[in-house]
């Protein structure tokens, strides 16, 4: 039994690390802004690390502090919000599930 345990925790720990190295802001390619950065990097195999644009390729310029509002983020183009992305803040996601703005 005790042995089982620690088969299964070092399986997790292995398997694990970039799983548990973000717990949450991923979006459906598992990958995400750097909050400190701005770079875009992916976690998930197979995943590309060319960032995901609508509209004209270039994502909006953010304050470092976040939008004031939802009415700046969807001013300024960026709504929804995500964890993550620049310009996110916990202000802007009333029901705190990652997605500001929706």
């Amino acid at each position: 039994m005790i042995r089982a345990t620690i088969i299964a925790l070092a399986a997790l720990a292995v398997g694990g690390g970039p799983l548990l190295a973000h717990p949450g802001g991923l979006n459906a390619e598992g990958c995400h802004y750097n909050r400190k950065t701005g770079d875009y990097h992916c976690h998930r195999k197979g995943a590309s690390a060319a960032p995901r644009a609508a509209g004209g390729g270039k994502r909006p310029a953010a304050p470092a502090s976040g939008y004031r509002n939802c009415a700046a983020a969807r001013a300024a183009g960026a709504a929804p919000v995500h964890r993550g992305d620049p310009g996110y803040h916990p202000r802007l996601d009333r029901d705190r599930d990652g997605i500001g703005c929706e």
